[in-house]
């Protein structure tokens, strides 16, 4: 783990500060509809929500999910969500975040994890690639109803 950076379970008085490290992310205030989304992953009790701290201070995120069997798979693991305040990136919080996630769904037995990145967000790709990901078999489809 990247050193000053500890792990720990989100709490509910986090969430302001998840929400500044989105807005600093995207560059722009966060939807209503991110900010309930958000809410609904961290409520479920399947969810997995974890923040990092560097220098006392909430520098990441990242929100799970344990998902039953569909679309062919059997149980597996899912990063819903992860962020990283933009002067706090490189310096490992990001792959402490997931390590920290890979080992929670290793004890739950879960070997197969997913996430989900726009095809043209170079910076998440290469994150996620430098953490073990690759192509999945399954190609994301969507539909437009006007």
């Amino acid at each position: 783990m990247g050193k000053g950076i500890k792990i720990r379970k989100i709490k509910a008085e986090d969430f302001s500060e998840i929400v500044t490290i989105q807005e600093s992310i995207l560059q722009k205030k966060v939807s209503k509809k991110w900010v309930q989304m958000a809410e609904h992953h961290l409520k479920k009790e399947e969810s997995l929500g974890f923040v990092a701290l560097k220098d006392g201070q909430v520098s990441g995120f990242i929100i799970g999910q344990i998902k039953g069997e569909g679309f062919g798979l059997e149980q597996s693991g899912w990063i819903e969500v992860v962020g990283v305040h933009p002067r706090q990136m490189g310096v490992g919080i990001g792959r402490a975040l997931a390590e920290k996630l890979f080992q929670i769904f290793k004890k739950k037995g879960i070997r197969d994890i997913h996430t989900t990145v726009r095809w043209d967000a170079g910076d998440m790709l290469s994150f996620f690639k430098e953490i073990g990901f690759d192509r999945s078999p399954f190609i994301n489809l969507r539909k437009d109803l006007d």
